[in-house]
């Protein structure tokens, strides 16, 4: 037992360290990218670091499988070169036995990024997005999905726009029973409702929403229902666009894996296609095997002794197996986010493939 302990200890240091290094480098590059992309004049240093420290840990999170593939490798060239391997098969323990220490620790590591790295990746990437928008200048949109349908916020240098519906297409690009609340400053200067329009569908044109059987009411008058019009047809200025609106919604890493079976069931009340974010549900569930197969990936090339060489050609079909492994997952993702493939086969096939790949490596390694 204090074998195991002694090896995941070493497997854990040895991970946290490489994340840390990853972690600062990536700030530092990322740090140059945001002063290239936003204006270096108003962006100062702090705000710049802000941002990457906002912006990073999606990335890491992203390439977790990696580092800990990475770790795995120094891990087991360290036993090897200080013959601590050899000491393992001389007490009698099973080269199968001491990597089952590392496998274990891989697997909480992959737990404990789904449980508090996932939330925190998606609070960092959300606060992102607010921020980048403040420095650029542009006028921001938010979309939101509730139980009561979903909302939609469009602005501009002129004002806001609120835009409530029960429900829309796949894609966004048409709203059904839809209600638009259109926000101006006032003579004070403060921001009030102006106009409210309520119509039966708008569909996004390429500069604005067109509405069909539409009521509207101008809201600084006494009486609003008096001065109401009918209309067949109107249309309203937007600089949203369809890519935007499917981004919003479209980028499930931005849900906490909490909220995510919630959220999936009112996208499918407000009628959006939920395809991707179950996708991505099921491979976060999945993440922790994956994780741990990488170990056995990592174990498989170099759970060997130096004197027998090739050691720079050992790693590098490690980490080539072990990029082939992460590139399949990201694949297979995609395939099963267009329906090309079932759900679960998206998420579950490739940790599994990985998995019984590298075991079968080890077991014909070890045991001829």
């Amino acid at each position: 037992m204090k074998l195991q302990f002694y090896v995941a200890r070493k497997f854990l240091w040895i991970t946290a360290g490489l994340f840390a290094t990853f972690a600062i480098f990536m700030i530092l590059l990322d740090m140059v990218e945001q002063m290239r992309q936003f204006d270096a004049a108003e962006l100062s240093f702090s705000g710049a670091l802000l941002l990457s420290s906002l912006s990073v840990p999606e990335t890491l999170y992203l390439i977790l499988p990696l580092i800990v593939m990475l770790s795995t490798l120094a891990l087991f060239l360290s036993l090897a070169r200080t013959s601590e391997l050899v000491v393992i098969r001389a007490a009698g323990r099973s080269a199968i036995r001491a990597i089952i220490a590392p496998v274990m620790a891989a697997f909480v590591v992959g737990v404990l990024g789904v449980v508090i790295m996932n939330p925190i990746v998606a609070a960092t990437k959300h606060a992102y997005e607010q921020r980048a928008a403040d420095f650029s200048g542009k006028g921001g949109s938010t979309f939101s999905v509730s139980r009561e349908g979903l909302w939609l916020r469009q602005g501009d240098t002129e004002g806001q726009t609120v835009i409530h519906a029960e429900r829309a297409n796949h894609d966004g690009s048409e709203l059904y029973n839809v209600t638009f609340v259109t926000f101006g400053p006032d003579e004070d200067g403060n921001s009030t409702a102006q106009r409210r329009a309520d119509a039966k569908s708008a569909a996004l044109e390429l500069t604005g929403w067109n509405l069909t059987d539409v009521k509207v009411w101008w809201l600084e008058e006494e009486n609003p229902e008096s001065g109401a019009m009918l209309h067949e047809t109107l249309y309203i200025p937007s600089n949203l666009t369809q890519e935007q609106i499917r981004d919003s919604f479209g980028s499930p890493s931005s849900v906490p894996i909490w909220d995510l079976p919630a959220f999936i069931e009112e996208l499918d009340n407000a009628g959006f296609s939920a395809r991707t974010h179950r996708v991505w549900f099921q491979m976060e569930l999945a993440l922790p095997f994956f994780i741990a197969s990488m170990v056995l990936i990592g174990a498989g090339f170099t759970m060997r002794h130096t004197r027998f060489g090739r050691t720079g050609l050992m790693v590098l079909l490690a980490l080539l197996m072990g990029f082939g492994a992460f590139f399949i997952r990201n694949f297979a993702q995609i395939l099963g986010q267009n329906g090309d493939i079932p759900v679960m086969l998206a998420a579950w096939a490739p940790p599994a493939i990985a998995f019984l790949m590298s075991l079968g490596l080890l077991l014909h390694t070890e045991d001829g």
